[in-house]
């Protein structure tokens, strides 16, 4: 049985965020602690601490600090949709989030999609829009077992270089 889900977490970013990556909708898990990559297996947490050599982040005002501090901001493609539990596979009839007030108030030089269905979804809904390319990343969902850790960081990696 699905319903129809708002997206319950506002996007993190500031004017100096220069990446934006975008999930596709936030699991069960992450709708139920408000916040972004919040199940215990899912590996974004670790993933962008270990690129940017900081401690894991446990609350959500250190997820976002270390965010903020790395000029990486965060959102996902999808507004609202129907889904059954957190499968991404079975999310339908989407209205898209817009991502213009980011674009607009930060430098965003890239943007990233954590796997595929944000890249799918961001193809389909937002690209027409605003004309901007997105990157496909691996998705750091314990879903992707096909990527371990270690894969997953030499691949995210490449974030950092927007920067230098």
């Amino acid at each position: 049985m699905s319903n129809r889900l708002m997206h319950p977490v506002p996007p993190v970013f500031n004017e100096e965020s220069h990446i934006l990556i975008l999930g596709s909708f936030p699991s069960v898990k992450s709708r139920e602690g408000e916040f972004f990559y919040h199940h215990p297996q899912n590996r974004f947490w670790r993933v962008i601490s270990a690129i940017y050599n900081e401690e894991l982040p446990r609350t959500i005002d250190e997820k976002r600090s270390l965010l903020l501090r790395n000029g990486i901001a965060l959102w996902d493609v999808v507004q609202s949709c129907e889904i059954t539990g957190s499968a991404d596979s079975s999310i339908k009839n989407v209205i898209p989030n817009d991502i213009t007030p980011i674009l607009k108030q930060a430098d965003i030089r890239r943007i990233y999609a954590n796997g595929g269905t944000a890249y799918r979804l961001y193809k389909r809904y937002i690209y027409k829009n605003i004309g901007r390319e997105i990157i496909l990343l691996p998705s750091t969902s314990p879903a992707n077992a096909s990527f371990s850790l270690e894969r997953l960081l030499e691949i995210w990696s490449r974030i950092k270089l927007v920067l230098e």
